[in-house]
C-alpha cells in the first residue's frame, strides 16, 4: 500500500486484469478442433503403420513356420525381406513423430496467436492498462478475463 500511496494518482487509477493461459486453452473451440485435426491426421498414419507391422508378422510367421522346409536361398531372401520392412517401419514410425510435434507446434502457435490477439482487444475495449498470466499466485475472481477471452474466441470460431 505504500507504493501506491506514494504514486501520483493517475497511477492509482490502473486497470489490471489476469488471464489463465490453460483455462483458455482448455475451453476453447478452436483448441477442441486442432486437437481434433491433429488426432484424425495421426489416425491415417497409424492405421498405415498397423498395417505394415501386420504384413511384417505375418512374413515373419511364414518363416517360422515354413522356413525349415524352405530352400536356404529362398528364406535368406525372406529374412531380408523382413529387415527391410522392418527398417521401413521404423523410419516411418520415426517420421510420424516427428511430423506429429511439427503440426503440433504449428497449431499451438496459431492458436496462441489467436489468444494474443483477442487479449489485446479485450484490453483497449475494456481499458485495461496490465493483464498478468502466468506466475500469479492468487487473483481474485474479478479481475479474471479468461471468460471474457473464451467467449470472444468461441465467438470468432463461429464466425468463420
Amino acid at each position: 500500500m505504500a507504493l501506491l500511496a506514494a504514486a501520483p494518482a493517475s497511477a492509482q487509477q490502473l486497470k489490471i486484469a489476469v488471464i489463465d493461459p490453460n483455462r483458455i486453452v482448455e475451453e476453447s473451440p478452436q483448441y477442441e478442433e486442432a486437437r481434433q485435426t491433429l488426432s484424425t491426421e495421426v489416425a491415417e498414419r497409424e492405421a498405415d503403420l498397423l498395417d505394415q507391422q501386420e504384413s511384417i508378422d505375418r512374413l515373419e510367421s511364414k518363416l517360422e513356420r515354413d522356413g525349415a522346409l524352405m530352400r536356404e536361398e529362398e528364406a535368406k531372401r525372406l529374412q531380408n525381406d523382413i529387415r527391410t520392412r522392418k527398417r521401413r517401419l521404423r523410419y516411418a514410425k520415426a517420421e510420424l513423430q516427428e511430423d506429429f510435434a511439427l503440426r503440433q507446434s504449428e497449431l499451438r502457435t496459431k492458436l496462441v496467436k489467436q489468444v494474443e490477439e483477442v487479449v489485446q482487444q479485450i484490453a483497449k475495449e475494456q481499458n485495461i492498462d496490465l493483464i498478468v498470466s502466468e506466475g500469479v499466485v492468487y487473483f481474485s475472481e474479478r479481475i479474471d478475463i479468461s471468460a471474457d477471452v473464451v467467449e470472444r474466441l468461441t465467438e470468432e470460431f463461429r464466425r468463420r
